[in-house]
């Protein structure tokens, strides 16, 4: 299943709806090892590096992108559903904060 599937059958959200304007950009760039942005263009795209990031692991991140999307994209919720997908693929390659 493509990562876009997986987050509109897990969230409602169609990551099309990204329009790459990259205002969702937050300043925790020592959390993040690509902007949110990137990371919803890597699901576009069906990159795997995305659940890879550690962007997608930090907490912090997760918390400051609530709202971060003008356009009325839920990146928190996009951001949950890849967690959920990585742990569903049981990728160990995964930047997960227990290891």
């Amino acid at each position: 299943m493509s990562l876009r599937r997986a987050v509109k059958n897990s969230t409602g959200q169609d990551v099309y709806a990204c329009h790459a304007c990259f205002d969702c950009e937050i300043p925790f760039a020592d959390e993040m090892d690509i902007p949110l942005g990137s990371l919803i263009q890597l699901v576009l795209q069906d990159d795997e590096e995305a659940l890879h990031s550690r962007t997608l692991w930090s907490d912090t991140v997760l918390e400051a992108a609530r709202g971060a999307c003008k356009r009325g994209l839920d990146i928190r919720a996009v951001m949950l559903a890849l967690r959920e997908e990585t742990i569903r693929r049981n990728d160990r390659r995964a930047v997960h904060p227990d290891q």
